[in-house]
């Protein structure tokens, strides 16, 4: 009997020591998938930050939508505090503004880098998928750099959030790392030579800042995009009914024009004189800051995606 105790002791251990080796933002920079995925390195020192540019990625990429202090009119005021409700418990949005103690004021270029493609903070914690660098992560240094110094320039706003409210075993923030090695590529975005200028630029901005996929689409069981059902819409995130199809499916926009779709990432406008509401409104309000070319390569990316039928909710 103490034998058998001994060596359930021992599996025990070395069960925990791989969970913890398996599981360190360092195993996921270690251990990439194919031996593809390309390590976070400095950026450019010699290359000037394009604020202009990066003003374009923030808003491509909402950023107000979630970080913005709730109930104020300045949107630009990032000191977090949005309560994200999903099935696996509360998500307290985090302060992004530029203060030095209770936002990313202290950040390095390259804790940005970090965090917007692998989802590892500063102090080398995980991220919980909630802020989606799964579509971050395709971004490029570059444009992460002028993301980074547009952000800056935003006011500083004092104030910590409240902790996650998460249930057992979500609430083990180092099981993240078991998500990444399954979930996360590591891929920045790679342009497709067949196609124009415009396309990839509306793909960059889809898949990237835009992050799209990651509410119109429906997830599985831990909570990662379902590749066969991105942009075919989904259940809302946050439990308030579903998240439409965005591909050219009767069921989603099949039928619209170019111009319609521009239409919408404008004013909000749909082509049967109906306005979108709720998060959609937020998303809008950013895209409609994006200069016309960008939401016409936006509108020309999605008008070319494969027709998928749209996510139909389960009967009760």
């Amino acid at each position: 009997m103490k034998r058998i105790v001994s060596i359930l002791i021992i599996i025990a251990i070395l069960g925990g020591l791989g969970f913890w080796a398996l599981t360190s933002p360092m195993a996921y920079t270690i251990i990439r998938k194919g031996g593809t995925r390309e390590p976070v390195a400095p950026v450019d020192s010699t290359r000037a930050p394009d604020v202009e540019k990066g003003r374009v990625l923030f808003f491509a990429g909402g950023c107000t939508s979630c970080h913005s202090t709730p109930n104020q009119d300045d949107k630009l005021r990032l000191g977090g505090g949005y309560a994200l409700k999903s099935p696996f418990g509360t998500f307290h949005v985090p302060n992004i503004s530029p203060h030095p103690q209770d936002g990313i004021g202290a950040w390095s270029i390259n804790d940005f880098i970090r965090a917007m493609r692998e989802g590892v903070s500063p102090d080398g914690g995980h991220y919980y998928p909630a802020f989606p660098y799964a579509s971050y992560q395709r971004m490029s240094r570059e444009d992460l750099g002028d993301l980074f110094a547009f952000m800056k320039t935003l006011p500083a706003v004092e104030g910590h959030v409240p902790d996650h409210e998460l249930p057992f075993p979500f609430n083990i923030r180092r099981g993240v790392g078991l998500w990444k090695l399954a979930f996360l590529d590591g891929q920045a975005f790679a342009p497709d030579p067949s196609k124009s200028e415009s396309w990839n630029r509306g793909a960059y901005l889809v898949n990237g800042p835009g992050h799209c996929a990651e509410c119109h689409s429906e997830r599985n069981l831990a909570g990662a995009t379902i590749d066969g059902r991105r942009f075919a819409g989904g259940p809302d995130p946050e439990g308030r009914g579903t998240v439409p199809n965005i591909t050219p499916d009767p069921s989603g926009i099949g039928g619209w024009t170019e111009a319609d779709l521009v239409t919408l990432l404008t004013t909000g406008e749909t082509p049967n004189f109906d306005t979108v509401g709720g998060p959609m409104g937020s998303v809008v309000r950013n895209t409609a800051q994006l200069p016309e070319g960008d939401r016409k390569a936006m509108a020309e990316y999605l008008l070319s995606l494969p027709p998928k039928e749209g996510y139909k909710a389960p009967k009760p």
